[in-house]
């Protein structure tokens, strides 16, 4: 083989390895466990810090809502009655 085939060869071995790590890659990330751990992870960041202590800003609103939404439901409940 001549040089410029031998480039050749070895330019498309190292293309067929980036691609099968990325098709790697890809597999992993929509796997449905990934997927599911980075939503979960998501979801605790937006209510736990990274020293694990309650982020009160995002807590006392979302529990302050919840009280709201039931005591609102009770009282539409009772006066259906």
């Amino acid at each position: 083989m001549s040089k410029q085939s031998d480039d050749l060869v070895r330019e498309i071995d190292e293309i067929r390895e980036r691609l099968a790590g990325t098709v790697d890659e890809l597999v992993d990330a929509v796997h449905p466990k990934n997927m599911l751990r980075r939503g979960l992870h998501s979801l605790r960041s937006k209510f736990v810090d990274e020293n694990g202590a309650v982020k009160t800003g995002t807590v006392v609103p979302l529990v302050g809502g919840v009280v709201v939404v039931i005591v609102g439901a009770v009282v539409v409940r009772r006066i259906a009655r």
